[in-house]
């Protein structure tokens, strides 16, 4: 884990560096800018690297997960299948959480285009802010 300067991480937030069902090796890590925060209860689980940028605002609550757990052979447990670990990136100034730039309750799951406004879970791209 590497954080910059004055990053503010908020009471009882988790920083899990290896996956959560233990299926997985330690994980790729934790990298976050100067001026960043994540608000309390926050859940960060870096089994796939996670880089949060400069000035990014991480509200209460939210959960970033850099791994999936591999599922599609019905023949065997999904726990023995493994996981993929695809990472997260989190460019500058962004603020993510309840009411904000990534709504709350929305899954994203692909790239999300620079200055976009995403508030549903379809991951459709709203407005340009």
């Amino acid at each position: 884990m590497h954080f910059g300067n004055n990053v503010t991480i908020g009471r009882y937030t988790e920083i899990r560096p290896s996956s959560y069902y233990g299926v997985g090796n330690i994980g790729s890590g934790l990298k976050m800018g100067d001026n960043s925060s994540i608000g309390p209860y926050g859940f960060i689980g870096c089994s796939g690297k996670i880089i949060i940028g400069e000035n990014v605002m991480i509200g209460p609550r939210v959960s970033l997960f850099a791994e999936n757990h591999n599922f599609s052979n019905e023949d065997t447990t999904i726990k023995a299948q493994g996981v993929s670990n695809k990472g997260i990136v989190i460019e500058d100034d962004c603020w993510i959480g309840s009411g904000s730039v990534i709504g709350a309750g929305t899954l994203v799951n692909k790239d999300i285009p620079k200055n976009s406004v995403v508030y549903d879970k379809r991951n459709r791209t709203i407005k340009d802010r």
